[in-house]
């Protein structure tokens, strides 16, 4: 499904990403770990034309990446939910729907994807009145991601979902993101919890630096002594 190769991202003299690749298959959820400044973010937002790649390729069902303007990308199946939910906090749970279907030109089409996602994110309706900016931050957190749903991805990317929140309300994300893949949503997961990361998804990539330090098997990585000492504080 995603495919990207020798992926580099520079900002001015600093190189932010350098020469990572990685895979993305249907109905799968692969997550990337690291600390801050490993480049997580980075490559997320490569891959949604927000920052433009100094090199590499990143192919979308056969359609390169490189180039396109978000609003493209968006129109290929791929959905993003930037770290810090970055919703309108003025705008009602509603109006901040219906702008993630702002590309979508068969309303009916629309409301059936609204009616979905009140069946995932019951707390969204009874809220639907209320301002965004009003929400808890697990209720946010949920809006933000049912936001990017009303586009009817492929892949979701998800960039730091747990933050913020208490333990509580990290595993009710947790459930939500296995329920979203159940949809046959692809998802990438960027996460600093690398437990709650790797025990989401199938495979993961350790980033460091910028650059990719290890990958394998997400079950895998959860038994390497590296990944326990460095990411997972065992």
């Amino acid at each position: 499904m995603l495919e990207v190769r020798d992926l580099r991202v520079r900002y001015g003299a600093v190189e932010a990403v350098k020469g990572v690749s990685f895979q993305v298959s249907e109905r799968a959820i692969v997550s990337l770990i690291g600390a801050n400044g490993a480049g997580k973010t980075t490559s997320l937002r490569a891959l949604t034309g927000l920052v433009r790649p100094s090199g590499g390729e990143a192919r979308f069902e056969n359609t390169s990446l490189v180039g396109l303007a978000p609003h493209e990308i968006v129109r290929l199946g791929i959905a993003h939910v930037p770290e810090g939910r970055r919703l309108f906090p003025k705008m009602t749970v509603l109006e901040n729907l219906r702008m993630g279907a702002y590309l979508r030109s068969n309303n009916a089409h629309a409301a059936s994807t609204l009616d979905m996602i009140y069946q995932h994110f019951p707390i969204l309706r009874e809220r639907g009145r209320q301002l965004a900016g009003s929400l808890s931050g697990g209720e946010q957190q949920m809006l933000a991601i049912a936001r990017a749903l009303m586009s009817r991805p492929k892949l979701l990317l998800l960039d730091e979902p747990s933050m913020g929140l208490s333990p509580i309300m990290t595993a009710e994300i947790g459930k939500v993101i296995r329920q979203i893949n159940a949809l046959d949503v692809s998802i990438i997961l960027v996460e600093q919890n690398a437990m709650l990361a790797l025990t989401l998804a199938r495979y993961g990539y350790v980033l460091e630096t910028g650059s990719l330090v290890m990958q394998g098997p997400a079950q895998e990585l959860l038994r390497n002594e590296g990944v326990k000492k460095a990411y997972l504080g065992l």
